[in-house]
């Protein structure tokens, strides 16, 4: 298998507005990050077409396909592109486009589209790639999603990304850490704490504690500072806003990707009790109401 930096970023585009406005984020990335974007077109097969009669070989290759021989008219002359290569493919988008990513550093969607692979945010083609995706997926959603919200969100361009204090994850934080250095953006980390906390009564009730609030959130600070100080010292330029906020962790993204150039969250690791992959119902709420860009990032490898 080839090393990360030699992989491409591959874009899903099906000629569509949204796929225009993913492929252009996948070109200014690519280029970012040093690496060939693959331009991929899944069209896909009649209904009456089964999976296993694709699989045979029985349904031949596109020999000329109009969407991307337009695509490249559209491209051609252009300064300051990376490296392009332009794939067909036929076949169900939910199944080729996860299957491509397993050679691939970053696949690009756009939010809707015709023809299927982006028909809906989480239809079932999209969540398919967010989901079963080897490398991590980035969906761009259309513009003028309207985010509401009573706290200010900082100026300039930033990275938003979640920490949870008693589970870090270290893929998700690291791959918003690397963005923000290419980007030169601000990497902005958003702590959620619950609030107000909730014990157990000898009647079977929930009720409030006495819990300081102040006092909880100078803790969750504590850890997360803990947590960040290694990516801090190996990101040494990135700039790093925290914000310790109380409440729902979906809610508080959402409304943190207001402004914002990207948000980065995580997908569930696979368990005995799950052991299909899983989005998770933050990465879903957030895939769902967030306005900016949306990086969906697998978890590490576990070790054997």
């Amino acid at each position: 298998m080839a090393s990360p930096h030699s992989q491409p970023v591959l874009a899903a585009f099906d000629g569509s507005e949204d796929s225009l406005r993913a492929l252009e984020w996948a070109l200014a990335e690519a280029n970012r990050r040093g690496a060939e974007l693959r331009v991929v077109h899944v069209r896909q097969y009649a209904p009456f077409v089964r999976a296993e009669v694709l699989a045979a070989g029985l349904v031949e290759e596109p020999e000329n396909d109009t969407v991307l021989t337009q695509l490249r008219k559209d491209l051609e002359g252009r300064e300051g592109l990376p490296p392009l290569e332009f794939i067909s493919r036929t076949g169900l988008p939910a199944v080729v486009l996860p299957e491509m990513s397993g050679d691939a550093q970053l696949l690009v969607l756009g939010s809707r589209g015709r023809g299927g692979f982006a028909s809906l945010l989480l239809g079932s083609n999209g969540v398919a790639a967010a989901r079963d995706a080897a490398c991590p997926v980035v969906v761009v959603p259309r513009p003028g999603r309207e985010v509401h919200g009573d706290e200010p969100v900082p100026a300039g361009p930033r990275v938003v990304v979640g920490l949870k204090t008693d589970d870090p994850d270290l893929a998700t934080l690291g791959f918003a850490f690397a963005h923000a250095a290419r980007t030169g953006a601000r990497a902005h980390v958003v702590v959620v704490y619950p609030w107000p906390v909730l014990g157990w009564t000898a009647y079977g009730d929930f009720t409030p504690t006495t819990v300081d609030q102040e006092a909880a959130e100078r803790d969750t600070l504590r850890v997360a500072e803990e947590t960040l100080k290694e990516l801090r010292e190996s990101n040494p330029k990135v700039e790093v806003e925290v914000s310790v906020l109380p409440g729902d962790a979906a809610g508080r993204l959402v409304e943190n990707s207001r402004e914002a150039d990207l948000l980065v969250v995580g997908r569930h690791r696979r368990r005995l009790t799950r052991p299909a992959p899983m989005l998770g119902s933050v990465t879903h709420a957030v895939l769902l109401h967030a306005a900016s860009p949306v990086a969906v990032v697998p978890p590490e490898p576990e070790e054997d």
